[in-house]
């Protein structure tokens, strides 16, 4: 068994001195993939999520938490409380020549994990890591390079739920252990598996869990999607309304937002062709969704279990918005042995590929994915999806849980906040020291701001202004104030607290507020490493060219 596997690697572990103090907590850091906002009941689904929702109902949710529209550079921002540039990922895994689209964590920057085993935390990792290229011989980004003591998970960003790629325990790349196997379940097997190693000494332990649920491709068991066989027959119009509704009632949304348009693109359901098809990719979506906080709650049991959870900081966010991408086929010239679209199954089916009503997601001889139509309702109420940065690219639920100082039950705070961060909180909470150097190297400084007063209070010192940018979509938010725009687009100003579904421009009735926000946006661009998107695009014709 891989778990049992792993148990003989504690005692190799070089020991930490103990710095513990009891007032310390332990952290636990939970991100979904392609996770729309709305997608947890305690947001608006009507997917059944109890231990979150929980989870809610005894901390906070947060209603204003950003992150930066992809799976990369969100990971990059996450890890060092940099914004992805700095860290050196403003795109994906490709170097394009540019200091802030090298597609590999630079020197500049230090993880969290890094940073805590200074303060004499034990460090783990389950998931998804995405900051490094699976190419990069010497290993010398990946997880136990880059400060965590245990790692299960994949190197690469996506891929089979059965058999996914790349997948690693400690450095060493592994088969699935079992023709049980499914990657979800395997995150929540291994961190009980740490946390139960780490409780058994006194310092205090920091666990980042990265699932690849409810990215492509919809893998589920099919035990999990038959609860909702049913529940989307109605389609995603009524799905949207249902949701706006819900959020309304819990208040995360004001009454007078409205709820944005369906999505151009997509046909009203009435006259959707193959409606029985469509409701059985949302129904395998959200049986991804159940499966992962079902992995959540073995880690919250355990903790439980251990007397931990009431000095545990639990944290639950998603790196982008839903996602919109349909589903294509590898090229045929593609190696099937490193892709993350494999052509066969474990016991050598051909996988299927493709958004047709012929191919019913869900089985590991499929590869599909929910597409535009069930990602607008994810998103319920924005607009966009992954990869752009108006809100529904960029808008994260996350869940605060943490029963010794978050003494407000199902409290909300609207408290703009972004990845950046979770860095300073971490740091803020486990009284480490964040590094002006890293192995003689010049680090970045942090640049968010610890989200502790607000676990304390409710509120605290805002930040002046917070950034995006990704493929030349570009925003910056300035208290109610965001100025956003699609590449090549012309800016669009909106007042978030009036209108936060982002549906009345208001750039044309305040010029000079348009002006001062983008030169702010273009000073930040300058500081952060951020190249307008022709640099590092023509830099990438150049790469294929070669």
């Amino acid at each position: 068994m891989q778990r049992r596997q792993f148990l003989r690697l504690a005692a190799a572990s070089a020991a930490v001195p103990a710095l513990a103090a009891p007032e310390r907590p332990n952290i636990v850091l939970i991100m979904a993939d392609d996770m729309g906002w709305s997608d947890l009941g305690c947001y608006g689904s009507e997917i059944a999520t109890p231990t979150l929702d929980r989870l809610a109902a005894n901390g906070i949710r947060f209603t204003q938490f950003y992150n930066t529209a992809r799976c990369c550079p969100t990971r990059a921002s996450l890890l060092t409380g940099l914004y992805p540039h700095q860290a050196g990922i403003g795109h994906m895994m490709n170097d394009y020549g540019l200091p802030g689209y090298r597609g590999d964590l630079n020197k500049s920057c230090v993880t969290i994990a890094e940073v805590l085993k200074t303060a004499g935390y034990q460090t783990a990792m389950t998931g998804k890591w995405h900051v490094t290229p699976r190419s990069r011989a010497d290993k010398g980004n990946w997880p136990l390079q880059r400060g965590f003591d245990r790692f299960f998970g994949t190197i690469d960003g996506a891929g089979s739920f059965y058999n996914p790629a790349t997948l690693t325990r400690q450095n060493e790349t592994i088969d699935p252990e079992s023709k049980e196997f499914y990657y979800t379940d395997a995150l929540g097997e291994n961190a009980v598996a740490y946390i139960e190693e780490f409780s058994a000494k006194p310092d205090p332990f920091f666990l980042y869990m990265a699932f690849t649920a409810p990215h492509w491709p919809l893998h589920c068991p099919e035990e999990t999607v038959a609860k909702y066989k049913d529940t989307y027959k109605d389609g995603w119009d009524a799905l949207r309304q249902k949701r706006f509704a819900k959020q309304k009632k819990l208040g995360l949304v004001k009454t007078n937002w409205e709820l944005t348009p369906r999505d151009s693109e997509v046909p009203a359901w009435e006259n959707a062709p193959d409606k029985e098809w469509e409701a059985r990719r949302m129904a395998v979506y959200a049986g991804m969704v159940d499966r992962l906080d079902r992995a959540v709650a073995r880690v919250v049991r355990t903790l439980e279990q251990k007397k931990l959870l009431d000095n545990t900081l639990i944290l639950f966010f998603a790196d982008n918005g839903g996602c919109a991408e349909g589903m294509n086929a590898p090229p045929a010239n593609q190696n099937p042995n490193t892709s993350i679209k494999p052509r066969t199954t474990r016991d050598g089916r051909p996988v299927r590929y493709g958004n047709t009503p012929d191919i019913l997601p869900g089985p590991e001889d499929t590869y599909t994915s929910y597409a535009t139509p069930w990602a607008n309702a994810s998103n319920t109420p924005f607009r966009m999806y992954k990869h752009w940065v108006h809100e529904g690219g960029i808008s994260s639920p996350l869940v605060a849980h943490w029963p010794a100082v978050i003494k407000r039950r199902n409290a909300m705070s609207s408290e703009p906040s972004h990845l950046i961060d979770l860095m300073a909180t971490c740091v803020d909470l486990a009284k480490a020291k964040y590094p002006a150097s890293w192995k003689g190297e010049r680090i970045h400084p942090m640049e968010g701001k610890s989200l502790e007063p607000v676990f304390r209070t409710g509120r605290r010192t805002p930040h002046e202004a917070i950034y995006w940018e990704h493929e030349g979509n570009q925003a910056i938010r300035m208290g109610q104030w965001k100025l956003v725009k699609v590449h090549k687009g012309e800016w669009e100003l909106y007042d978030i607290e009036a209108d936060r579904t982002e549906l009345n421009n208001l750039a044309a009735a305040q010029p000079e507020r348009v002006k001062a926000m983008a030169a702010k946006w273009e000073a930040w661009a300058q500081r952060a490493n951020v190249a307008p998107w022709e640099s590092w695009a023509q830099g990438k014709k150049n790469r294929k060219k070669g």
